[in-house]
């Protein structure tokens, strides 16, 4: 069936994953998951009856209480003891999106068969993904080690019909749930709730959120940055291969020829000019957008590799005959990504807010504050005060959260990643960002009318038809704060193949 996805070893790129949401395509377990899966279950029961030494989380307590014993008759009470009392989350609600990327990153990840866990837990998994369950999930209580342990405890919640959910518009509890589908609570079983909680899938399904809306953002960046350039009066020059060869930073040479390619055939950029140069925020955009570019794929190879990995503990080695408890729930890797991606793009807001700023200084014969009459009309001026204000609250965010560690679990988690935190943080930045490239292309068509009737290339000028059929040319002060959000809901809804996005 084409609008389904089978749940399988093979890599998940991010493509793939772009397809998957775009497309909102079903799952199903594949004839190997489901053989991984059982086989691992069926390797845990025998070891549980063959050997009673003590095995972590499976018939001992949790963190610092690792060296308490558990009777097998009491192992079930265990499991569903952890999820219920690890279900500490506050704050804000998580997006519904995320919640759904963090179903598919958990199935994926049990998929694999390293984590012990009934067939039956990932089947009701799939029917959560599958019909659009979504349970309610917080943003705040999550250390980034030992897995996002709070969030994925609201997560499995409904599976033993505690908690909430989304369907059908509506909240509901998991108890309500039940009787809406006629299922039975899930029985967890040894192993299955530290299986469950344990994981990075919050911090991962922030990560892939971010990942594919930054490398969207960052292309559009390098657009509107060339409509500014152009509405500017700005000069091609700096933007020569010549220039980039002798110093070639893979961002900095896709940056520049993905501007000049955009400007191909533009009047206005290659009209004579009476200045020698640019302003920095013009002139260094290949520079700026390519150091965040490198970063971001640098981000992106750590999200990748996260995407495709078992991170619960311990992990159940069924050829090797061994249980192993280790770390791989640890957000160190992930935590410093989303640290880079929050600086990185927090730089291209900083510098496009440089060009809005420059766009409104009556500077090359554009009025003040790009209206007619001013004075008696404001104009612009205060959309530039708006993306300053935003840019100094994501200077505030990009303060690193990976650098911080407390102590918890009496000692025994002596280190965390903190890497929740960071990725919280860094949407706002993501989103912030998408708010500051939205006045500047509102700044950026408002001054492009005053270049007429010299226009820029074919390419941009189909883009700006298409924008100025929502947003035409503002005559005199209206509220703005209404065309701010309307261009910030054109640039969600603009579609860049994925494709051109990953190269």
């Amino acid at each position: 069936m084409k609008n389904v996805h089978n749940i399988d070893s093979k890599l998940v790129t991010f493509e793939i994953l772009n397809d998957i949401i775009l497309t909102d395509k079903k799952l199903k377990l594949s004839k190997e998951s489901i053989t991984n899966i059982n086989n691992c279950r069926t390797y845990l029961d025998e070891k549980i009856k063959q050997d009673s030494a003590p095995i972590y989380g499976i018939n001992t307590g949790f963190g610092s209480l690792c060296d308490v014993k558990i009777s097998n008759s009491n192992l079930n009470k265990l499991q569903e003891n952890l999820v219920m009392s690890h279900a500490c989350g506050t704050g804000e609600k998580v997006p519904k999106n995320i919640i759904k990327l963090m179903l598919f990153l958990k199935i994926q990840s049990l998929s694999y068969g390293y984590s012990g866990v009934q067939l039956k837990t990932v089947e009701r998994l799939i029917e959560f993904y599958n019909n659009d369950i979504l349970p309610v999930i917080y943003t705040q209580g999550s250390l980034g080690a030992s897995g996002d342990l709070a969030p994925l405890a609201h997560l499995a919640l409904p599976l033993i019909g505690k908690g909430e959910v989304y369907y059908n518009n509506q909240t509901i509890t998991g108890e309500t749930l039940l009787k809406e589908f006629n299922w039975q609570k899930i029985e967890l079983k040894s192993k299955e709730g530290l299986a469950l909680l344990n994981g990075t899938q919050f911090m991962t399904a922030y990560g892939t959120h971010l990942i594919l809306k930054s490398l969207k953002l960052s292309y559009l960046a390098d657009l509107i940055g060339a409509l500014s350039l152009d509405a500017f009066d700005g000069r091609i020059e700096p933007f020569n291969e010549l220039i980039h060869f002798i110093r070639p930073h893979n961002g900095q040479l896709k940056t520049a020829q993905q501007v000049k390619s955009f400007l191909t055939d533009s009047e206005l950029i290659n009209q004579p000019k009476a200045h020698v140069q640019d302003p920095y925020s013009f002139r260094c955009i290949p520079q700026v957008h390519g150091a965040s570019k490198d970063a971001l794929n640098y981000c992106k190879k750590i999200f990748l590799t996260e995407i495709n990995s078992v991170t619960d503990n311990p992990n159940i080695f069924v050829d090797a005959d061994k249980i192993i408890s280790g770390g791989n729930f640890h957000g160190q890797p992930l935590a410093l990504a989303f640290d880079f991606l929050s600086i990185a793009m927090a730089e291209l807001g900083s510098i496009s807010e440089r060009r809005i700023f420059q766009l409104v200084s009556g500077l090359r014969n554009l009025p003040p504050f790009l209206v007619k009459n001013s004075g008696l009309n404001s104009g612009f001026m205060i959309p530039q005060y708006t993306a300053a204000s935003i840019v100094s609250q994501n200077k505030q965010y990009a303060t690193p959260s990976s650098i911080d560690s407390i102590v918890s679990s009496n000692g025994q988690e002596d280190h965390v990643s903190m890497g929740a935190n960071g990725a919280t943080k860094a949407k706002k930045i993501v989103d912030n960002l998408e708010t500051i490239l939205a006045i500047e292309l509102l700044n950026a068509s408002q001054a492009l009318y005053f270049r007429l009737p010299l226009k820029t290339s074919p390419f941009l000028e189909s883009f700006l038809q298409a924008y100025r059929s929502e947003i035409p040319f503002i005559e005199n002060d209206i509220v703005l704060s209404i065309e701010i959000e309307k261009t910030v809901s054109f640039l969600k809804n603009t579609i860049i193949d994925i494709e051109e996005l990953m190269n």
